[in-house]
C-alpha cells in the first residue's frame, strides 16, 4: 500500500482543484445537459422510507449530483429457474414510493433501476449467467420477467421517475433479441411514457441488437484499467482513455447517447485492476480509489456521446464509509471530494464546453 499518508492526499488534490476552479471561473456559462448521478441502495425491506435513509439521500444531493439510481431487487433460486419473486431483501413499494418522493423534493431526478440476483451462488454465477437452451424454457422465463418489469415500469409512472431502465447486466437473456424488441420494451412503453435505458454489463453492451428501441445506451462500467495493484494515476487515466476511444468508435455506428448506469471502484488495493471484485478482502487504499473517480470524470465528461454517470454507490445508511471503510461507497472519503469537486464547480462546466 502507498505510504502517502491520507491529509496529504486531500490536501494535494484540494489544491489541484483549487487552482483549476480559479482558472475555470472564467469559463462560459451555460452547462449542456449531463445526468451527474449517483446509485442509491438499499437490501433491507423497509429502509428507503427510515429517517436514515432520509438522512442519506440528504447527504449525497450535497455533492452536487443531479440524479440519483433508487435499486430495488427481485430473485430468483438459480441461474435456469423460471420464477423470479421479492424477499424480504427487496424494498416494499411504499418504502420505493417514499424515496422517490424524497428524491424528487431534494431537487433529484430518478432512475429506478430494477435488478434481478441469484439465492444460490455456489456454482460461483451471477445475474449475467441467467438462460436457457430451448424456446419454451425462455418464453416461460419471459413471461414472469415481464410480470416483474411491468410492476415497476407502472410504480414508475405513477411517481413521476424521469428515466427507468429495462434490466441489468442480462447478458445471456439480452441475446434473446426477438423477446426484448416484441414483447419487454413494447409492453413497457405502454405502462411508462418516459425515457428508457437497458444497463449492459461492460463486456455486454457492443452484443446487444436492440439498442435502437431504446433511449439511451446504459454501461455497467467495472473496465479493468491496469494490471497492477498499485498503479499510478497516469497510468489510470490512460486506461480510461483506451476504454472511452473504443467505446467511442463504436457509438458511431450506433447513434445513441450512452449512460455509465454504473461507475465505481472500492477503496483497497487492485480496484483498478479489478473493479468489479466485492468479494475479496484487501487493504484499504484511498487513494487509489479517488484517482479512480478522478481518471473517470476528466476523461469522460468531455466526450460527447456520453451524457451521464452514476456512481456505484451511496449507501442508504448516513453512516456508511469512512476512512477504514474498503467498499465501493465514497461516503467519507476523497473520492467523495473529488466527487464534489466535479459536479459542483465550474470545471464540470469547462470539461463539457470543451468537447
Amino acid at each position: 500500500m502507498r505510504k502517502t499518508s491520507l491529509l496529504i492526499t486531500i490536501i494535494r488534490h484540494v489544491l489541484i482543484f483549487l487552482s483549476v476552479v480559479i482558472f475555470m471561473e472564467t469559463a462560459q456559462a451555460g452547462e449542456p445537459s449531463f445526468q451527474k448521478g449517483i446509485c442509491y441502495v438499499t437490501w433491507e425491506k423497509e429502509r428507503y422510507s427510515s429517517p436514515y435513509s432520509d438522512k442519506s439521500l440528504e447527504m449525497l444531493a450535497q455533492t452536487g449530483a443531479e440524479w440519483v439510481t433508487i435499486v430495488t431487487t427481485y430473485y430468483q433460486n438459480k441461474y435456469n429457474s423460471k420464477e423470479i419473486f421479492p424477499t424480504e431483501k427487496t424494498p416494499s413499494d411504499k418504502s420505493l414510493i417514499h424515496v422517490i418522493n424524497r428524491a424528487h423534493q431534494l431537487g433529484l431526478k430518478v432512475m429506478l433501476k430494477p435488478h434481478i440476483d441469484l439465492l444460490d451462488k455456489s456454482e460461483g454465477l451471477y445475474r449475467g449467467d441467467i438462460g436457457f437452451q430451448n424456446k419454451a424454457d425462455w418464453q416461460a422465463w419471459f413471461s414472469q420477467y415481464l410480470n416483474f418489469i411491468l410492476h415497476y415500469a407502472k410504480l414508475a409512472k405513477e411517481t413521476g421517475v424521469e428515466l427507468f431502465c429495462i434490466g441489468t447486466e442480462l447478458c445471456f437473456a439480452s441475446s434473446q433479441t426477438e423477446f426484448w424488441q416484441n414483447y419487454i420494451i413494447p409492453e413497457v412503453r405502454k405502462a411508462y411514457s418516459g425515457k428508457l435505458i437497458y444497463a449492459a454489463n461492460w463486456d455486454e453492451y457492443k452484443n446487444i441488437s436492440f439498442w435502437s428501441e431504446l433511449d439511451y445506451v446504459g454501461i455497467d462500467a467495472f473496465f479493468s484499467l491496469t494490471q497492477k495493484q498499485n498503479p499510478e494515476y497516469e497510468e489510470i487515466e490512460a486506461g480510461w482513455r483506451k476504454w472511452a476511444d473504443e467505446i467511442e468508435s463504436w457509438q458511431k455506428d450506433i447513434g445513441k447517447p450512452i449512460v455509465f448506469t454504473e461507475i465505481g471502484y472500492r477503496s483497497c488495493e487492485s480496484a483498478a485492476a479489478k473493479p468489479w471484485d466485492y468479494a475479496v478482502t484487501l487493504p484499504v487504499d484511498l487513494e487509489l480509489q479517488s484517482d479512480c473517480y478522478k481518471a473517470a470524470l476528466k476523461t469522460l465528461v468531455n466526450r460527447s456521446w456520453c451524457s451521464g454517470l452514476y456512481w456505484w454507490y451511496w449507501s442508504s445508511s448516513p453512516f456508511a464509509g469512512g476512512l477504514n471503510n474498503d467498499d465501493f461507497t465514497p461516503q467519507g472519503k476523497p473520492a467523495e471530494i473529488i466527487l464534489s469537486y466535479f459536479y459542483k464547480g465550474p470545471i464540470f462546466a469547462q470539461l463539457r464546453n470543451n468537447r
